[in-house]
């Protein structure tokens, strides 16, 4: 269980310092996933705003060994390193426990990445893969992926005369790597650090592959303050868009019930990504989007058992 006088103890993996934008939610998800780990630990990170922002050479933020590989392949490359310690352990040389994350955007693991992490995943590798997942392409311009919700402006799928931003749901990448039927699945919100923590804790404790999906909200591509990162990520999981939860051994678990929901409108409002939602030609919008949230929220209670 996380305690705070002991994490205040554990060393800081991250430093300050990096160029990420102020208020960014990845940092705050590294930092915190980090101080899970309890051990020495081997990072990677696919490209993206995180290794753009903290490995400018010949600089870096990482106060671990790092290893930066292309966009489509962090799990790959630590599931490799991982296999190498493993060889290297069984013939003596290594004897110290050593722990492995692999880290992307949701550009890198919804889409671009996710044949790798599937593959990783399916492997049995004993790592962990966290998503930072702010919604969009950030890094190359704030272009629609997965993860972006329906009816969010992007570059991609701007809002105009002809659609009102992304026409496609966000996809369920959290219940798609529960479908692997991996030791650990988790997902998880910065506003929330104990629980983030000790579901990193529980990542990096598994024999086994892990994975987290951490909402980590964006002030440039989300059009909102920089100061209101933390309070948003809060807010998603309040209304029910970011639903915290984890998957151990099979057996689901919600993890944060509130008696009722606020609504989606809450979460929707202060970003200026979804700001043409609220003309009034686009009441039906705002509607589907919040029985959607209703649906799916229902769903997960059922398969959690905590209806």
């Amino acid at each position: 269980m996380a305690n705070i006088k002991e994490l205040s103890r554990r060393p800081d993996l991250l430093s300050g310092g990096h160029r990420l934008c102020a208020g960014c939610g990845a940092s705050i998800a590294v930092r915190q996933v980090l101080l899970g780990a309890n051990a020495p630990v081997v990072a990677g990170c696919a490209t993206g705003c995180l290794e753009v922002s903290t490995t400018p050479y010949p600089y870096t933020a990482w106060k671990t060994p790092f290893i930066h590989n292309a966009f489509e392949n962090s799990a790959a490359t630590i599931s490799g390193v991982e296999a190498a310690y493993q060889a290297l352990k069984r013939k003596g040389k290594i004897k110290k426990d050593i722990k492995f994350v692999a880290f992307g955007g949701d550009g890198g693991t919804y889409d671009i990445g996710l044949q790798s992490l599937s593959g990783a995943m399916e492997r049995g590798h004993n790592m962990v893969y966290v998503c930072y997942d702010n919604g969009a392409y950030m890094n190359t311009g704030i272009q629609r992926s997965g993860a972006t919700p329906f009816g969010a402006a992007t570059t991609t799928s701007p809002a105009g005369k002809v659609r009102q931003g992304k026409p496609q749901q966000r996809k369920d990448l959290t219940q798609i790597m529960a479908a692997h039927n991996i030791p650990y699945v988790a997902q998880a919100s910065i506003s929330h650090w104990k629980d983030l923590v000790e579901k990193a804790e529980k990542a990096f404790a598994v024999d086994g592959p892990a994975f987290i999906n951490v909402l980590s909200p964006c002030p440039r591509g989300w059009r909102t303050a920089s100061d209101a990162t933390v309070e948003i990520a809060k807010i998603a999981v309040q209304t029910g868009f970011w639903p915290l939860y984890e998957v151990e051994d099979g057996e689901w678990k919600l993890n944060f019930k509130p008696k009722e929901l606020k609504p989606i409108v809450e979460f929707l409002k202060p970003q200026g990504r979804f700001k043409h939602l609220f003309k009034p030609e686009n009441a039906h919008l705002l509607e589907e989007i919040q029985n959607q949230v209703n649906k799916n929220w229902e769903a997960l209670k059922k398969r959690c058992g905590a209806e």
